[in-house]
């Protein structure tokens, strides 16, 4: 008979390992799921489904019309089959990079479209993460937003690595889409040109400029977005008055107070990009109908 205080003792040792372990999960239905988080417990991770996924679709996304033909044919050519690139959609915040994917993944899903969200804390895990789909008959996108690093970071290391498959690579069924507000991913300063050097009036830059260079020149599409001009921020924003209003079942209004009252927004925000915008027609239309509602 074991001594009350051992069993005890084990009891608890038990305790904290349960609590140590990740709580065990179905395996994910991949014909049912469209996306999924890796979620890191510990020393292990596993994959969560996302069973609400923003329902946004591409004709949503106003003003980057570009960028969107980009990223959807390089899709297109993943989901055939064909040779396509891993993707770094960089610049302005609020101007639809992160939006765009979901949109994709909305409007390529029933094609056998699927995306995982990773932190970028994560991306040391994705060989754990590739384990787990690779023999699924579905294509994935490893997808990590608003990513930035400090040089020698593990999980820059690992995306490095991902990208070149020198150590290691992500099975064929597998693509990497990052956003950014940073073109190359890594803070730049003042003091990284200082080691350039000029030979036949050609720039050499210096070797820290080459490593920030080397992350982003390892993704095969650079995807930049930019932000609004005036009349571009404007053009949206009337366009969103419209669908929005048309939504409401109300007339869209367009005239020379909302376009000040548009303007006045962008500036007290001091941004005028795609997101802007969309708040600015939410406001203006739901207090112009909420107004129509108190008057009758």
């Amino acid at each position: 008979m074991l001594d009350p205080e051992l069993t005890a003792q084990l009891k608890r040792v038990l305790t904290t390992m349960e609590q140590l372990l990740p709580r065990p999960l179905p395996v994910i239905d991949w014909s049912s799921t469209f996306a999924a988080n890796w979620r890191k417990h510990s020393f292990a991770g596993y994959l969560e489904p996302l069973n609400d996924v923003e329902r946004i679709a591409l004709d949503d996304l106003l003003g980057i019309d570009e960028q969107k033909m980009v990223v959807e044919e390089n899709t297109q050519q993943f989901l055939a089959g064909l040779p396509a690139n891993n993707v770094l959609l960089w610049g302005t915040r609020g101007t639809g990079k992160s939006s765009l994917v979901r949109a994709i993944l909305n409007n390529y899903a029933g094609q056998g479209l699927r995306v995982i969200q990773v932190d970028k804390d994560d991306l040391v895990h994705l060989p754990d993460i590739v384990d787990t789909i690779k023999n699924e008959p579905y294509r994935f996108i490893l997808f990590s937003d608003d990513v930035s690093f400090d040089v020698g970071e593990s999980s820059y290391k690992m995306l490095k690595s991902a990208l070149d498959g020198s150590v290691y690579a992500p099975p064929e069924n597998t693509l990497i889409y990052i956003t950014s507000n940073r073109r190359h991913l890594l803070p730049e300063y003042e003091t990284d040109n200082r080691g350039a050097m000029l030979v036949k009036n050609e720039i050499h830059h210096g070797e820290s400029v080459e490593e920030k260079i080397s992350l982003s020149g390892r993704f095969g599409l650079w995807v930049g977005f930019h932000p609004f001009s005036q009349d571009q921020y404007l053009d949206v924003v009337c366009q969103w008055i419209d669908r929005l209003s048309t939504k409401m079942g109300a007339e869209a209004i367009w005239d020379e107070e909302s376009r000040q009252a548009a303007i006045l927004w962008c500036q007290q925000k001091g941004d005028s990009s795609g997101r802007i915008a969309f708040q600015f027609a939410s406001h203006w239309v739901g207090k112009r109908l909420l107004a129509a509602r108190r008057s009758i």
